[in-house]
C-alpha cells in the first residue's frame, strides 16, 4: 500500500526543526545556519545544487532513500514561502517557491494554505497546488497523485505534527544534528509519540538517523 513518509527531517538536539524569528532573510530562524550544513557536504546534497563531488556515506545514503518511490509531496505553506495571509501583495502573488525555475520535486506538490490559489506549473514536472480544504483533503489529493506511488511529507514542523497527530503519517525518519537552538518550531512538541516505534537507527560523524514507523 502506498505511504505518507517524511524524511531527513533535520532536528536540533533540543528538538526544534526551525528556529525563532524566521523571516525572508532566515526562512529557518535564527541560529540555524548549521542545520543542514550536512547535508551539502554528501554527493546527493552537492547534486542538488548542480555540483560535482561530496561524501557518499551514511548521510547520503539516508538522503537518497527519501527519494526513493515518490510519486507526490505534500507541504506546510511555510515550507513554501515567507509570506503569510492572502497572495494579494506584489511579493506573494509572485513568489514561486524557493528553489527557483526548477523545483527539485519533478512532481505534484500540495501546499497546505488557508487561501485559494491557482495552480503553479513549473520546468521539470513540478506544479504547486494550493490545498484549502486540510490536511485530509491534501492526503487525498495527494495519494491520487501519485499513482501508487508513496507520498513525502515535507515541512514545517507544524504540518509534520498534524499528520502525526491525524495517524496518516507511516514513516518519519528523524535526522538530529549536534547544535542546540533554544526555541522555535519544535517536532513533537503536543505529540504521542507513544504511537511511534523504532525501526532504524545509524550514526555518521555528523547525524544520529532515527527512523520511526506507526505502530500497526
Amino acid at each position: 500500500m502506498p505511504r505518507l513518509r517524511a524524511h531527513s527531517l533535520a532536528t536540533s538536539l533540543d528538538g526544534y526543526m526551525a528556529g525563532p524569528e524566521q523571516s525572508l532573510e532566515a526562512p529557518l530562524g535564527i541560529g540555524t545556519e548549521n542545520l543542514h550544513a550536512w547535508v551539502f557536504e554528501t554527493s546527493f546534497g552537492r547534486g542538488m545544487m548542480g555540483q560535482e563531488g561530496g561524501t557518499t556515506g551514511i548521510d547520503d545514503q539516508w538522503l537518497r532513500r527519501g527519494e526513493e518511490n515518490i510519486g507526490a509531496t505534500i507541504m506546510g505553506r511555510n515550507m513554501f514561502t515567507p509570506y503569510r495571509g492572502a497572495w494579494d501583495t506584489p511579493e506573494s502573488k509572485t513568489w514561486d517557491g524557493w528553489w527557483g525555475p526548477t523545483p527539485p520535486y519533478g512532481h505534484p506538490v500540495f501546499v497546505l494554505t488557508h487561501h485559494a490559489r491557482d495552480p503553479l506549473p513549473m520546468e521539470g514536472g513540478t506544479t504547486f497546488y494550493f490545498v484549502t480544504e486540510g490536511i485530509q483533503s491534501a492526503y487525498d489529493q495527494a495519494m491520487e497523485a501519485a499513482a501508487g506511488k508513496d507520498v513525502r511529507l515535507g515541512g514545517g514542523a507544524e504540518t509534520v505534527r498534524e499528520y502525526l497527530n491525524a495517524g496518516l503519517l507511516d514513516e518519519l525518519h528523524v535526522a538530529t544534528v549536534p547544535v542546540i537552538l533554544g526555541g522555535g518550531a519544535s517536532l513533537f512538541d503536543g505529540v504521542d509519540t507513544t504511537a511511534l516505534e523504532l525501526a532504524e537507527f545509524a550514526t555518521s560523524e555528523k547525524v544520529a538517523h532515527s527512523l520511526f514507523v506507526r505502530k500497526s
